[in-house]
């Protein structure tokens, strides 16, 4: 057996650096040791984030599509789908940071599987990539026996173009007179926009959200000025010329049996004032298609600064029919009948308003009879999918057989559990709601023309507080009534599935050439069809 001794340098020297050398290597080992131990706590430490987001995820879905979930309104509806979005980048990045520390570039494709194709009016671009020939085949006739097809979705970021329009004078050798073609008609004569650049920036702000200051600084990155101070104006004329087409669209909805009606806040500029003062879009819906109508949906938004009920008086004014609202008083005054005349206006409660109060109570656990309350209506909103776009009287009879009872049992736990709690509880506050509105929540039973809740209106005014929420606030009276103009007609088109933009150009570009207003329903949203 050989000595370990008898293998080292015997020179002072040569062992000086073999011993350096040694050293070195311990050393390079300790750091490859610390990084071994450092990535391990960084996998553990991202693998922890991982199942804490995709815990999260999961308990969202729950919420949101389980079997016993509620839905808590509108805006938690967007507040989730907002932690949804955010929590599944965050689940991406983590990945794509444990594909970087392991040091793979891209883990193993998933197999294939099927998925909706793109739309078939968006144009193909086709790209054929021909392999490489290999040397021991060249010359030879290829033969093809097959392909393999992806489709990706591409874009082209929206460009500016300028519209050069000339019109060239001639004369006649030997007569007189010069002849020269009209100059065309355009909404804003003399000024920069065409009809497809304010229809644009309309449909922008009044439909999409996205307030003119901010598409300012959007146009700017293309070299292109647009100021709010100049765009204002603009959407101030486009307002002018569309207020007909409103004024008709309101008529159209006061002659439904039965139409929806809310309201809500929209923060305005006090004119010298500077500050900011509230002021209310009020919002009018019908749809005739849950009870077999044949009215189309639509809406009007009405600007007021107030939220009284003189307005809903001047709003409605020749009214006759239903109106299905939640428990706001404004409306109520609005029933009693006028001197010498049947009742002008049947009022309809909302459902969804009662179940609400309950289920806030319920999600926190603070009530057993506020999830016996939820739990029990969920059969009433069951038997509304069931009966949906039906006639009147086959409405009416499903409810009163199977809904009629639910709501009798519901009313007689209220009364009887309502003499046992605090009267200043929340859940006395919505025994009372319910209580003091029974009739008029119960008129759904009777009525196959009225719905369950008043979710029409709601969905349609939802819109307008996204919009209020990215403006901050309407510069002016003037601005709001513009707001409401032309952010009603923008609502209808997205109501019937007519896409706002196409239907805003080619509307004004036909009020731009004089279109008779004896043809004003043909502009209608739902008469649309693309040019």
């Amino acid at each position: 057996m050989s000595d370990p001794l008898s293998s080292l340098p015997n020179d002072l020297e040569a062992l000086k650096a073999f011993a350096l050398a040694m050293a070195e290597k311990a050393a390079h080992a300790d750091r490859l040791e610390a990084e071994v131990a450092a990535l391990k706590a960084q996998n553990m430490d991202v693998e922890a984030r991982l199942a804490r987001l995709t815990s999260l995820l999961k308990s969202l879905e729950r919420a949101r599509y389980g079997k016993r979930s509620e839905k808590l309104g509108p805006d938690a509806v967007e507040q989730q789908s907002f932690v949804f979005e955010e929590i599944e980048t965050g689940i991406a990045e983590i990945k794509a940071n444990l594909d970087k520390a392991s040091g793979v570039a891209d883990r193993t494709k998933r197999a294939p599987r099927p998925r909706k194709g793109f739309a078939a009016h968006l144009e193909r671009i086709e790209v054929v990539i021909e392999p490489e020939i290999p040397a021991d085949f060249l010359g030879l006739t290829k033969i093809q026996i097959g392909e393999d097809v992806s489709e990706r979705l591409d874009v082209l970021p929206a460009r500016f173009r300028v519209i050069v329009t000339r019109r060239p004078k001639y004369a006649f050798r030997n007569a007189d007179g010069v002849i020269q073609a009209p100059a065309p008609s355009h909404i804003i004569e003399g000024g920069l926009p065409t009809e497809a650049l304010l229809a644009m920036i309309a449909v922008s702000k009044y439909a999409d959200g996205l307030p003119l200051y901010r598409q300012a600084a959007i146009y700017a990155r293309d070299g292109v000025e647009l100021d709010r101070s100049m765009t204002a104006p603009w959407m101030g004329r486009l307002g002018f010329e569309l207020e007909p087409l409103t004024e008709h669209l309101m008529q159209k909805i006061k002659q439904g049996e039965r139409i929806f009606a809310d309201e809500t806040t929209l923060p305005t500029l006090s004119p010298g004032a500077g500050k900011v003062k509230k002021a209310w879009l009020w919002a009018y819906a019908r749809d005739d298609r849950p009870f077999g109508g044949d009215g189309l949906p639509m809406v009007v938004y009405r600007f007021e600064d107030s939220r009284a009920g003189a307005c809903a008086d001047r709003h409605l004014a020749g009214y006759r029919g239903i109106l299905q609202v939640d428990g706001y008083g404004a409306y109520q005054h609005l029933e009693k009948p006028e001197p010498g005349e049947n009742r002008a206006v049947m009022l309809a409660g909302c459902w969804a308003h009662v179940r609400r109060k309950f289920f806030e109570l319920h999600a926190n656990g603070e009530s057993e009879l506020a999830t016996i309350t939820v739990e029990r209506m969920k059969r009433l909103w069951a038997i509304e999918t069931e009966v949906r776009g039906q006639q009147p009287g086959l409405r009416v009879s499903a409810r009163r057989q199977v809904s009629a009872p639910i709501i009798d049992e519901l009313f007689g736990l209220w009364e009887t559990e309502l003499g046992r709690i605090s009267q200043k509880s929340k859940l006395a506050e919505a025994i009372h709601y319910a209580l003091s509105r029974r009739q008029s929540l119960e008129r759904f039973l009777d009525d196959g023309r009225i719905d369950i809740d008043s979710n029409i209106v709601e969905r349609a005014i939802r819109p307008q507080a996204i919009t209020r929420k990215n403006a901050l606030f309407a510069g002016s009276d003037g601005g709001g009534r513009t707001w409401a103009t032309i952010a009603s007609l923008l609502q209808t088109a997205r109501m019937n599935d007519v896409d706002p933009f196409a239907w805003l150009k080619l509307t004004l570009e036909r009020l731009a050439n004089g279109w008779p207003n004896s043809r004003i329903e043909e502009l209608m949203p739902w008469n649309f069809q693309a040019v």
